[in-house]
């Protein structure tokens, strides 16, 4: 058991020191001030790590290579249904790739719903059967994680200049329920603070807080699997129809196979490919070159 334990952190000393990370307030998080609990990771997944227990919202900084850097840097969000954070599949390699696009990536770990037992699965997997009684435990956790992003773009677009990326090109992504937390900010956060791009991935929808469409045109970038295991498909397409009755650039692809979850892993089915859409979607918006 010592040997495991040693392992796993290991394993999370891998996460922190890996990139710089960047504390998104000065002391305890606002809301959260009575939190008291440890940080966890687990590996129930060949190379995919899971986090549960955050406390600390930060964002892990992956700069882009010197010799590729463009300028343009997303803003990262992991999904796990408020509950856990695929910090891998969703997160960390979603950086490094970008970063082979000359992006400078920023993985935003976000507050989260505090899990009692050592196996967060065991915790969850029984609520994702009951969506209003998951959406009636995460809803005072998912007004935080939005605040979590919205203090990830002040902390981007502030110090652009200093880090050599550009103002007018910061991005947000997010997978599931990271989704919700990209359009969350999107819509809540002010004018000023608002992603100048988005790239929600199968997101969860019912949970998005906030009503303030951007004024600037803002492109989004929508993907899902049309056979996904959670039923979210109407969630992209719903928000796809309103991107486009506000006027915004919106383009959608809803792969045929690929079930909920597909982030960085290869799966072998068509939406393997989101990768490369979203890529030719970027340079297309000039966003790489």
């Amino acid at each position: 058991m010592k040997f495991i334990a040693f392992l796993l952190l290991l394993s999370f000393s891998t996460i922190s020191l890996a990139q710089e990370v960047i504390k998104l307030y000065p002391g305890k998080a606002p809301g959260s001030e009575s939190w008291d609990w440890t940080e966890k990771i687990t590996s129930p997944f060949p190379n995919n790590r899971i986090l549960y227990n955050v406390t600390e919202p930060v964002l892990l900084y992956y700069p882009a290579p010197v010799d590729k850097a463009n300028g343009t840097s997303i803003i990262v969000a992991p999904g796990g249904a408020f509950h856990i954070l695929s910090i891998d599949n969703e997160g960390i390699r979603v950086a490094e790739w970008l970063n082979s696009l000359g992006i400078s990536a920023f993985v935003l770990k976000y507050r989260l719903v505090k899990i009692e037992t050592d196996n967060p699965f065991e915790a969850l997997m029984p609520l994702m059967s009951d969506m209003d009684k998951l959406d009636s435990i995460n809803a005072p956790v998912v007004e935080l994680a939005k605040n979590d992003g919205i203090e990830a773009m002040k902390y981007v677009r502030t110090h652009a200049p200093k880090l050599g990326l550009q103002p007018s090109k910061i991005g947000f992504m997010g997978f599931s329920a990271g989704g919700t937390v990209t359009i969350s900010v999107m819509l809540s956060a002010e004018d000023q603070w608002k992603p100048d791009f988005i790239a929600p991935i199968y997101l969860y929808k019912k949970a998005v807080l906030g009503k303030d469409m951007p004024i600037k045109e803002t492109p989004i970038f929508i993907a899902v699997a049309s056979d996904d295991g959670l039923g979210f498909v109407p969630h992209s397409i719903e928000l796809y129809q309103e991107w486009l009755a506000a006027g915004q650039p919106a383009e959608l692809h809803a792969y045929e196979k690929g079930d909920h979850g597909f982030g960085f892993a290869p799966k072998g089915t068509t939406s393997d490919m989101w990768k490369q859409n979203f890529e030719n979607w970027l340079a297309k918006r000039k966003l790489i070159p």
